[in-house]
Parts: structure tokens; sequence; C-alpha cells
């Protein structure tokens, strides 16, 4: 039996951390998880940031509010859904998914949280676990499931390592060249006819 473990920004619903680039005017918060390989210096960056320009939570939300998911995204969802068992692996946070994952009919999704002062700043950022992508697709090996992991990031790479099929999809060329062993996708179509010739023909 297979299980699909999945990234979200990037793949079904567009980059938050751009989007509040965009509507800010602060190019600076637009780095991301393609373009920093350490999360914990990325994030540390993206706090020091919000401080500078004292972003505070409803901020981000007001931004992520206006977001919709990526075209497909919904349809492919509930593909998946129908075919196989399925979870979202994100570095994102609660706080900041919810909304999307209620326009994505709200699949199991698994990520972080944060702390936010009083005053609404976010404080610090939590981690549901170390490695939590590579650790989801060990426990459901652990369960005698083969998983199928599919994303576009640094962050995935552990995740992709660690399942019996790992997929990038449409990531950045600085990703494919430091990981040509992955297969890269650069659609949805394409994502799903990988899949079912790993699950389906299983």
């Amino acid at each position: 039996m297979w299980v699909v473990c999945a990234d979200l920004e990037g793949v079904f619903v567009p980059e938050i951390w751009i989007n509040i680039a965009k509507k800010t005017g602060i190019e600076k918060l637009k780095l991301t998880t393609r373009d920093i390989k350490d999360y914990d210096e990325l994030m540390t960056y993206r706090l020091n940031i919000l401080k500078e320009y004292n972003l505070k939570l409803k901020d981000i939300q007001d931004v992520i509010a206006t977001m919709k998911p990526l075209d497909g995204a919904m349809d492919f969802v509930r593909w998946l859904r129908e075919t196989t068992r399925f979870v979202i692996v994100s570095d994102t946070f609660i706080e900041f998914a919810q909304p999307l994952m209620n326009q994505l009919e709200n699949p199991l999704l698994l990520c972080h949280s944060l702390e936010v002062d009083e005053k609404g700043n976010v404080e610090k950022y939590k981690l549901r676990q170390a490695d939590p992508k590579r650790k989801t697709v060990e426990a459901f090996k652990s369960l005698n499931y083969k998983v199928l992991a599919f994303g576009d990031s640094y962050n995935d790479i552990s995740m992709l390592k660690a399942a019996d099929k790992g997929i990038l999809f449409c990531p950045p060329d600085n990703v494919v060249a430091d990981y040509p062993e992955f297969t890269v996708v650069h659609n949805m179509l394409e994502l799903k006819e990988l899949i079912k010739t790993n699950i389906l023909n299983d």
C-alpha cells in the first residue's frame, strides 16, 4: 500500500512569503527555501524583517486571505484523495495555512506553529519536530506503507530521499542541478501520470 506525502507552497498554493513581499513592498521577504537551504537561517532572517518593519501576524494573515490555490490544485487534491492515502507535509505554520487549506477542502496538513505575543507580534516559530518531512516519511514506512513524495525546494530533499519514490515538482534550476538523481515534472498532468505509474500499477 502507498501513501503520498506532498509539499504545500509552490505545489498547491503560491509561495506565502513571496506574496507578503509583493503586498508589502518588502523585497527582502522574497527569499524562500528555494534560495536558502538552512530553514533556521531563513526563518531567523524573516522574523528579524518582521520586527524591523513592525509587521504583525494579522498583517500576514490579511495577505494570505487574498490568496487562492494554484490552477488545477483543487482537482488534483480531489483526485489524490480518491486514489490513495495523502498528506501535506509543510514547513509553513498553521496560523498561516488554515485559510488556504479550507479552500483545498482540508486535506491532512502536518506543519509548524508560531508564538505570538499579546500585541500580535510573531516572537518565535515552533517546529513540530526536527527534520519533520523526513521523519513523516519514515513513520509511514514503519507502518509498512510505501511512500511517494514530491516537492519543489531544498527543504523537501530529505523527504524525497527517504521516500520510495521522490519527485521534484516545478523546481528551480539550482535545486535540479544540486539533486539530479530525482525525477523532475513540470506540471500536474506529468505528476499525475507518474503517480499512476508508480502507485496504480504496483
